[in-house]
């Protein structure tokens, strides 16, 4: 006996919808990052200049502009940039360690920055401006400090980026975040007459980060 069109209907309803969910699933695996992602956390001067490097690295999910390594809760801008709070500007990447490791990122870190300036970055002077490599566990320590050893053999001159265990990372106010997308005029004015890309390219050659 055939089925009725009642019957009929309801059974092309009910696998409409069972197809419909597997492929919803599908699709939602496919386009979610990995669940297993890990931080790192770098200040190299300017936090505006640090992001655009970072951004344009496949397996790199966010980065975001902040306040790190210092004694004050909850710091505004203003008080960082007078140098009374003890923090350096610093950026927080979200990266899915499958796509790039956090070696490529150290490797990205130093090509952004002038290891040798103890007072600042480029046209930034003060201790809130200064470098760091912020480590999150043992196995970041380790891959940080033995990137620094490669530094110093490199350049073979003393190394004032530090290198510390992170602590507190406090996310910048709304306007410094993506920065040099937002305002890129600015942006590129500021990094020009700042010297940045002058003195990387003076210290690490073709590598150096544009």
């Amino acid at each position: 006996m055939g089925l009725t069109s009642s019957v009929r209907s309801k059974a092309v309803y009910f696998l409409t919808v069972i197809i419909l969910t597997v492929f919803n699933i599908s699709f939602a695996n496919a386009e979610s990052p990995s669940s297993a992602t890990e931080k790192a956390i770098f200040a190299g001067g300017c936090f505006w200049c640090m992001e655009p490097p970072f951004d344009k690295i496949d397996g790199v999910i966010s980065t975001t502009s902040g306040y790190t390594s210092g004694h004050q809760k909850n710091p505004t801008y203003k008080q960082v940039s007078a140098g009374v709070t003890g923090h350096t500007e610093a950026i927080e990447i979200v990266f899915d360690p499958d796509k790039v490791s956090y070696e490529k990122l150290l490797e990205v870190f130093w090509l952004n920055i002038d290891p040798l300036n103890a007072k600042g970055q480029f046209c930034d002077y003060g201790t809130q401006y200064r470098t760091g490599i912020y480590y999150l566990d043992e196995q970041q320590q380790k891959l940080a400090e033995a990137s620094l050893a490669g530094i110093k053999n490199k350049l073979n001159k003393p190394i004032a980026t530090e290198i510390k265990a992170a602590t507190q990372f406090y996310p910048a106010e709304d306007y410094h975040q993506n920065y040099y997308q937002v305002n890129p005029v600015r942006y590129n004015y500021y990094r020009w007459s700042c010297g940045r890309d002058q003195r990387l390219q003076e210290l690490w050659g073709e590598q150096a980060a544009h």
